[in-house]
């Protein structure tokens, strides 16, 4: 049995996995579409697959996320264009299984993305690491490392993320926390950053961090926010959670899989959850590697059982 990824190179999470799999699973993997038994498109939303390979192949397709508000008669009609030539869907929550019933028959594995233990742990000193990075000891550190714009204008928000929800929680925690700061990374933040300025709430930006880096910042938060209105993940509730940051998150990707349900709001009533690492980490552990590909193995083992049977 042998795997085929798509590849993309877009600087984001799924560059990330695409690299860990074939690293740890170079045994049942290639890297040509002609030698494969099963072609992941991982990334289907890119150009780089030969269709006519999927005609003779056992196709599986990840679907990270469905948001209704977007899928228009463009993105259904890509959408039923490529399902003719899928085998299987997977699913990276449950919660992206239960859309992605609505648009399709055909068989659905829901099994979240892996997470490197190696990349994400948890660090004792914290002090050492906030002067190590420039911030200030005193301040109430609360994170939020997802883009918050759209890719077509970076003055649009990306509502699907909820930075306008993240920004009235701000708002509200900073008038019992007057040393509260925003610490943000990645690209894709000019929504946030022009917003945060307008309400006078303090902020970090670290735009470029590399695996340790990010581990740092995590370890040095107080608190992690989810306030997404539609997610896969996201990877962040995973990440945060093996690095024992306090989280909590509204009800999307694979909150209610990973997070105490105590951890778990309706917006705007996020102080009626309680952060629950413990819990979060005991549970984010199974999806360390290598057992977070176990469940990847079995079902392209099975979709290659089945065709031979």
């Amino acid at each position: 049995m042998k795997i085929y990824l798509n590849k993309i190179k877009e600087n984001w999470i799924v560059d990330r996995f695409y690299k860990e799999w074939y690293k740890y699973n170079s045994n049942i993997s290639t890297k040509f579409q002609s030698k494969s038994d099963i072609i992941w498109l991982i990334a289907p939303w890119m150009n780089n697959v030969n269709y006519d390979y999927l005609k003779n192949k056992k196709t599986v397709c990840t679907i990270h996320h469905i948001d209704f508000d977007k899928f228009n008669n463009e993105e259904e009609k890509k959408f039923y264009k490529r399902d003719k030539f899928v085998d299987a869907y997977h699913a990276v929550s449950k919660k992206t299984k239960s859309s992605l019933i609505e648009l399709t028959d055909k068989k659905i594995y829901d099994i979240p993305f892996w997470v490197n233990q190696n990349i994400f742990y948890e660090i004792v000193e914290k002090d050492d690491l906030k002067q190590s990075l420039g911030i200030d000891p005193d301040r109430f550190l609360v994170g939020t490392f997802q883009r918050d714009t759209e890719g077509f204008d970076r003055e649009v928000p990306k509502l699907s993320k909820g930075p306008d929800r993240l920004l009235d929680i701000y708002q509200h925690i900073q008038q019992s926390k007057l040393n509260l700061s925003i610490v943000l990374t990645g690209y894709r933040r000019e929504y946030m950053i022009t917003e945060l300025k307008k309400r006078n709430i303090h902020y970090y930006y670290f735009p470029k961090v590399n695996f340790s880096k990010l581990n740092k910042l995590y370890n040095i938060l107080d608190l992690y926010i989810v306030a997404s209105r539609v997610e896969g993940g996201p990877a962040s509730i995973m990440e945060a959670s093996l690095t024992k940051t306090s989280l909590i998150s509204t009800n999307v990707g694979l909150a209610s899989e990973i997070l105490h349900k105590n951890s778990i709001f309706n917006f705007p009533d996020y102080l009626d959850a309680s952060a629950n690492f413990e819990y979060a980490y005991n549970k984010a552990q199974n999806f360390s590697i290598p057992q977070g590909f176990e469940a990847y193995r079995n079902m392209f083992l099975e979709i290659v059982e089945f065709n031979e049977n």
